[in-house]
C-alpha cells in the first residue's frame, strides 16, 4: 500500500496570499488520501508576528495528520537586522514549532526536514552545514533498505531549469554526493516559485551514475508570488510512495473552477527495482 504525502511550498502568509486558493486548498486535502503533510517553507512573507500566526491557525483547520514543517528565507526577518543577527527564529520556533530540523516516519517513508535559511551569511540562496549532512546520515542509519528516504529543504540544490537566472545552494554538489551515498531517493523543496520535477544527474554527474536523486520542486501553493511559466499561479504535488515506484502527481489551481485539478504525473521506479528489470533482462535469453 502506498504512502501518500501531500508536498506544499512557499505559502506566503502576509500581503500575496491569497486566501481563495487556501480555501481550496483545505478542501482538495480530505479528498487526497493523505498520510502526512510536507511544507517546505516560506510560511511567511516578512516573519511577522501576525503573519506567523495566520500560519499557525491555517495549520489547526487541517485534519489531524502528521506534518513535517521546515523555515524558509522568509520566515527570518530581512530589514530587522537584529533579529536577524542574533534571534532569526525567534517568532517561528514560538509559533510553528522549535524543531528546525525535524525527522517524520510515516508509513513506508523517513523523512528528514533541512533548515537550509543562512540568515547571518545568505538570505536568498541558503546553505547547508557539515553538521545537517551528519544529521541525515545519522537519522537514516537505522533506517530499513525498504524504506523510502526523502529529504527536505526549502532551497534549490540545482539551478533552475529555465530561463531565469538561479544560483544553486553553495556546496549543493556535497549534499547531493552525500545524499546518494545515503541512499537518498527523493529531495523535496521549494524557493523558486515554480516546479521543476526531474533528476539530480540533470545537473550533476555524480558518483553513482546509476542512481541520482529525484528532485520535486514544488511552486507557491498559495501566494501571487508565482515565476516563469507559473507566473501567478498555484501548484502542489502528490508524492506516493511503494515498493516498487515513486509517483509525483503535480497538481495546478485552476481559477474559473477554484479547485486544485492533476497536471501531470511522474513515475520513478525505485532503484532496486531499476537494478532487479537489469538483471533480469541479462539474464534473459537471447531469441
Amino acid at each position: 500500500m502506498a504512502t501518500r504525502i501531500l508536498h506544499i511550498s512557499d505559502l506566503h502568509f502576509g500581503p500575496p496570499f491569497v486566501p481563495a486558493v487556501a480555501e481550496s486548498l483545505l478542501k482538495a486535502i480530505p479528498s487526497l488520501g493523505l498520510d502526512a503533510i510536507v511544507v517546505s517553507g516560506d510560511l511567511t512573507q516578512r516573519a511577522k508576528r501576525h503573519e506567523f500566526e495566520a500560519a499557525r491557525q491555517f495549520f489547526d483547520r487541517i485534519p489531524d495528520l502528521p506534518m513535517l514543517v521546515i523555515p524558509g528565507n522568509h520566515d527570518v526577518p530581512l530589514w530587522r537586522i537584529f533579529e536577524r543577527l542574533f534571534k532569526p527564529h525567534k517568532l517561528y520556533c514560538e509559533i510553528i514549532t522549535p524543531n528546525r530540523n525535524p525527522v517524520l516516519q510515516v508509513g513506508n517513508v523517513m523523512l528528514v526536514g533541512l533548515d537550509s535559511t543562512a540568515p547571518r551569511s545568505s538570505i536568498s540562496n541558503g546553505r547547508i552545514y557539515l553538521h545537517q549532512l551528519r544529521h541525515c546520515e545519522e537519522s537514516f542509519a537505522s533506517v530499513p533498505p525498504e524504506l523510502v528516504r526523502i529529504v527536505v529543504a526549502h532551497h534549490h540544490f540545482a539551478p533552475g531549469h529555465d530561463r531565469i537566472y538561479d544560483i544553486a545552494m553553495p556546496q549543493a554538489r556535497r549534499a547531493i554526493n552525500c545524499f546518494v551515498e545515503q541512499k537518498v531517493e527523493m529531495i523535496l523543496g521549494g524557493h523558486l516559485h515554480r516546479s521543476y520535477i526531474g533528476n539530480s544527474l540533470d545537473f550533476f554527474p555524480g558518483h553513482h551514475r546509476d542512481r541520482g536523486v529525484i528532485i520535486v520542486q514544488c511552486g507557491t501553493t498559495t501566494s501571487s508570488r508565482g515565476k516563469g511559466r507559473e507566473r501567478e499561479e498555484n501548484t502542489f504535488n502528490l508524492i506516493e510512495a511503494d515498493s516498487q515506484n515513486l509517483t509525483v502527481t503535480h497538481y495546478l489551481y485552476f481559477e474559473d473552477t477554484a479547485t486544485f485539478e492533476p497536471l501531470s504525473k511522474h513515475i520513478f521506479p525505485r532503484p532496486a527495482h531499476v537494478l532487479e528489470a537489469l538483471v533480469t533482462s541479462s539474464e534473459a535469453p537471447i531469441s
